[in-house]
């Protein structure tokens, strides 16, 4: 957990030298305690791990499903052994990686939604179009990349893709473009398919938003598979959970946002559930499996946004479990 989003500066390789994002916000909810477990589901530079390990004489299981980051963080693993334990899995399968770690039940679950800035950061990652690299994105170093997406998908599903997943009002008029580009060339670094965007759209004076920024967050969601790896494992921190565990996720962008809102709501009462195949009236409610510690969600305060630019959009939202089971489905 590192800092996220916007920007980019020197890759750290040091884990003391990466600034979790709301990090005091995160450890007074979380309250660690002696003898409690919990699961980091984004390990990354291990920032949110050495925190609650240091915070209380406790034990952690992190995720992280970036093939770096878990070779990075086999030095935190040896200072706190046998505390923590680093596996290597994604959101969907969290309860897998407990189950490895001979974890039943959690204290807590924590998710820092999104990509790393050791990710950002590295040109040779594709996932920044501020140093020219490699237009690929994938987290985990495999399966197809954005490069395979921008030159194989149809037009119209590159544009569903770029409205859905980086709520591109242009998407149409980018799609096209990039379809028209690779005819004669691949489109295969980030520098390349950053000129094509910016060509679509212009740049409006005074706006230090780059105009493919959208885009590269629509790419990178979608070869990711982001946002059903985060409604996945919202479900899965939820039978993981224990009566009185907590669950923290902080997100960066409203698509995240607004998923982990409607999981707690739904899970809390707050609002109908039902699914796609009942209407929600004929749907029988289930009894709440949260209770919500805080509505708004909380949110960093300006001596963070100054310090670190990239916690400026990131907002923490807290469910507590409560002892009824567990949601069926996601």
């Amino acid at each position: 957990m590192t800092p996220r989003r916007t920007g980019a500066g020197p890759v750290a390789r040091d884990a003391r030298a990466h600034i979790p994002v709301l990090l005091s916000d995160v450890l007074e909810q979380l309250q660690p305690k002696t003898g409690e477990t919990y699961i980091d589901g984004t390990f990354g530079a291990g920032g949110y791990s050495r925190a609650i390990l240091e915070a209380a004489p406790c034990r952690v299981v992190a995720i992280e499903r970036d093939p770096t980051a878990l070779a990075n963080g086999q030095a935190l693993v040896a200072e706190f052994t046998p505390r923590l334990t680093l596996v290597a899995a994604t959101f969907s399968d969290m309860e897998r990686a407990a189950r490895e770690a001979d974890v039943e039940q959690a204290d807590g679950v924590v998710l820092d939604i999104g990509v790393s800035s050791m990710q950002l950061d590295d040109p040779a990652r594709g996932f920044s179009f501020l140093g020219d690299g490699p237009l690929d994105m994938r987290m985990s170093q495999a399966g197809p990349s954005a490069a395979d997406v921008v030159n194989t998908a149809d037009e119209e599903d590159l544009a569903d893709i770029l409205y859905e997943f980086g709520e591109e009002r242009r998407s149409r008029a980018i799609a096209r473009t990039i379809v028209k580009a690779r005819a004669d060339a691949p489109i295969m670094t980030t520098k390349a398919l950053a000129a094509i965007v910016e060509r679509v759209l212009g740049r409006a004076r005074g706006d230090d938003k780059h105009p493919a920024t959208r885009t590269f967050q629509a790419l990178r969601i979608h070869v990711n598979d982001e946002l059903g790896e985060l409604t996945r494992g919202l479900a899965a921190a939820e039978r993981l959970l224990k009566p009185g565990g907590r669950l923290l996720v902080v997100t960066f962008h409203s698509l995240e946002d607004r998923i982990v809102k409607r999981f707690l709501q739904e899970r809390s009462g707050k609002v109908a559930g039902g699914s796609r195949y009942l209407p929600e009236a004929a749907a029988a409610p289930s009894p709440p499996s949260f209770r919500i510690v805080n509505a708004r969600g909380f949110t960093p305060n300006e001596k963070e946004t100054d310090e670190n630019p990239r916690a400026r959009s990131a907002r923490l939202r807290v469910g507590i479990r409560t002892d009824a089971p567990a949601w069926h489905g996601d």
